[in-house]
């Protein structure tokens, strides 16, 4: 896999760009700006894309450029929390039938999307020739400030390779003792996969009655994981159970747009505030890009 990271570095170099340090030139500085935010869960069923969507939603309000990249390879549920149905994903972009600005998605929200993206194991066995193309086509991502991956839920191969290239990883649990467990074990897996001095693994309470049942699920998962694993935990917040949420997600709506004073939705702009007060701690969207094709 070095041969392919090496390739990837002249590749981007050719274009004016860099994986490593800044060297001037203005790809370099569209690629250090963009954050990789990578939204996983242990167990289904927490509100893994609804949070997603929704922290998506915030950081388009912030003046952010953003696009959430549907990366759930079993189910994908991105477009059914924005009533949209995407006739392209990034398949096409890798088999070079559609370049990757005829499979993002806009919304009327302030976002874009990109549609389940079930070819990305088609990565790996690429032609030297294919992976140029497909390194220019994600290059045009660097456009956006903030990519947030919406993962799969569990632990499965995929997803936790999505969570290798990002910038911070978004846990998302709630307050049932299979999630609290599930939710430990999906950050004991990032932790052995990680250089843990680089990323930011973060988590967050979903559906809480308030903030001192929040507390006690956070409390429990950061001393257990201080206790067992060499990787740090920050509690960005939680999310109140919310009636609005149920009916937006009925009306195929996200519920920051449908209820924007709502509590859920002030939870959401309380934790994306916090989240982007924090520094870039990865390699941001060069890193995603080298890591992909080197397999670190």
């Amino acid at each position: 896999m070095e041969d392919q990271a090496e390739e990837l570095r002249e590749m981007m170099k050719k274009k004016g760009g860099s994986t490593s340090a800044p060297q001037g030139g203005s790809l370099q500085r569209e690629i250090k700006k963009t954050r990789i935010i990578t939204v996983a869960s242990g167990k289904g069923g927490v509100g893994k894309t609804n949070i997603s969507v929704n922290m998506a939603i915030s950081y388009a309000r912030m003046g952010k450029k953003v696009v959430v990249m549907d990366v759930d390879l079993g189910l994908s549920n991105v477009n059914i929390m924005l009533n949209a149905i995407p006739k392209y994903n990034l398949l096409h972009v890798i088999r070079k039938q559609k370049k990757m600005k005829e499979i993002l998605v806009e919304t009327p929200y302030g976002i874009s999307f990109i549609g389940g993206a079930s070819g990305f194991s088609e990565i790996a066995n690429m032609m030297a020739e294919e992976r140029q193309g497909f390194i220019e086509e994600m290059q045009t991502l660097a456009s956006f400030d903030i990519i947030i991956l919406d993962t799969g839920a569990g632990v499965s191969d995929n997803v936790i390779d999505f969570t290798v290239p990002a910038d911070d990883v978004v846990i998302v649990t709630n307050k049932e003792p299979t999630a609290i467990t599930d939710a430990y074990g999906i950050i004991k897996i990032i932790a052995t996969k990680i250089d843990n001095a680089e990323m930011g693994i973060n988590l967050i309470v979903n559906r809480v009655a308030n903030a001192g049942e929040a507390n006690k699920v956070a409390d429990k998962l950061i001393k257990v994981v201080q206790q067992f694993l060499n990787v740090k935990l920050e509690y960005l917040g939680f999310v109140y159970e919310d009636e609005s949420v149920v009916q937006a997600v009925l009306r195929q709506k996200p519920f920051s747009v449908e209820t924007p004073r709502c509590k859920a939705s002030q939870c959401i702009q309380h934790i994306v505030g916090r989240l982007e007060k924090t520094e870039i701690r990865g390699a941001g969207f060069g890193g995603m890009l080298k890591r992909i094709f080197s397999g670190d």
